[in-house]
């Protein structure tokens, strides 16, 4: 009876023990889990990809938008969280070392290319901008270019002193803005008909016109702007023809269908032109096959650059012949048409079209063609109307 008493007992104690046991052990396991288990709101752990830098400041879309680009894609604030089974601070699995160094590049501005048009290997945008004249005894066609401005221009008076077979024309190829061209074109005519009107006398017409030229240039210069401008003049009176130019617009007369040249454009590649700049201090270099004075302007005479005035004349060449009966007419035009029209090709164009004004747009089409992006005039003078 007492041996069965004392085994009760002893297994009723080594349950109990087992209890306490089991229940320190629980209570254990479950204060290590309390205290190992992140709070609820705490973030999770960043991976050594812990966020690209802040991009930098630019300038707002629409500043980018004005200036014809398109905003640059900036990469906002990323954390990167590692996936699960990703400890915090190992090394990243193949392929993404270079994620990661990518994405902490600065951020890049991408100008993209224009649509169409362009400078050699460059791009750019034309924009039509193209004006037309036609009267019966010339006609005309200007066009832009792909430069910011249009520097070309024109001036014509015509049924001077009352005579309809009197008339001054012009072209002009301006460069630098359009402050000289403007002025040209209100000042030169006039002055040359002042000259005219001062100076009296059919002998002293060439110094009347050369007095026009300079008279011009001085008063722009006076207004202190450095544009400048190329110009051709043709004055029709008594049956003769009166040609200036400094620069390098042209005028080219037909005659039973050939081309003569009756202007000598004014480069500093020409021997006699060089020899002047250098007489005078200044001097001529080549680069890329152009000839350019000061290493800055191709031309060698012009009205207006006042910054190089010590070698840029504004004198122009002048010559004098009389119309006859096989003079057709005349082609003036900026050197957006000669720098890739021969003066023969200008003839037979005009002579191939029926109208004249189709053969001045032809004739801009044809340089276009042809690799042109400069400004463009063209203007044909029909001389049986001044015979």
């Amino acid at each position: 009876m007492i041996v069965l008493v004392e085994s009760v007992m002893n297994v009723s104690f080594s349950m109990i023990n087992f209890l306490l046991h089991s229940i320190i052990t629980l209570k254990k396991t479950f204060s290590m889990k309390v205290l190992t288990s992140p709070a609820p709101s705490s973030p999770p752990p960043l991976s050594w990809r812990t966020a690209l830098p802040e991009p930098p400041t630019l300038p707002s879309k629409r500043v980018f938008r004005s200036l014809g680009l398109e905003p640059p894609f900036i990469a906002s604030k990323v954390f990167v969280v590692p996936s699960e089974g990703e400890t915090a601070g190992a090394p990243p699995r193949e392929g993404e070392a270079a994620l990661g160094k990518a994405r902490r590049r600065p951020a890049r501005i991408v100008i993209p290319e224009s649509s169409s048009g362009g400078f050699g290997e460059g791009r750019c945008v034309f924009e039509e901008v193209e004006f037309e004249v036609e009267e019966r005894e010339y006609c005309l066609a200007s066009r832009k270019g792909c430069k910011q401005d249009m520097e070309d221009g024109y001036g014509v008076i015509t049924n001077i002193s009352g005579d309809p077979k009197q008339a001054i024309f012009g072209v002009f190829d301006g460069h630098g803005g359009r402050a000289a061209v403007d002025h040209v074109t209100e000042k030169l005519g006039k002055n040359i008909i002042a000259a005219i009107d001062e100076l009296k006398g059919e002998d002293k017409l060439e110094e009347a016109i050369k007095e026009g030229y300079l008279t011009t240039d001085k008063e722009f210069l006076s207004q202190c702007v450095s544009s400048g401008t190329c110009v051709a003049t043709v004055l029709l009176k008594g049956g003769e023809l009166l040609i200036a130019n400094a620069g390098d617009c042209r005028v080219v007369l037909s005659r039973n269908g050939v081309a003569e040249a009756l202007t000598n454009d004014h480069r500093p590649g020409r021997e006699d032109e060089r020899s002047r700049i250098e007489d005078s201090g200044g001097y001529v270099s080549c680069r890329n096959g152009v000839w350019r004075v000061q290493g800055s302007l191709a031309i060698s005479r012009a009205i207006g650059d006042l910054h190089l005035k010590d070698w840029i004349i504004s004198e122009p060449e002048i010559r004098r012949l009389q119309i006859t009966s096989d003079s057709e007419f005349l082609i003036m035009a900026s050197d957006g048409l000669w720098d890739k029209v021969t003066n023969q090709e200008a003839v037979d164009e005009v002579l191939k079209h029926r109208s004249p004004l189709q053969s001045c747009k032809a004739l801009m089409d044809l340089s276009a063609s042809r690799g042109n992006k400069d400004d463009k005039t063209v203007m044909v003078i029909d001389l049986h109307r001044f015979i």
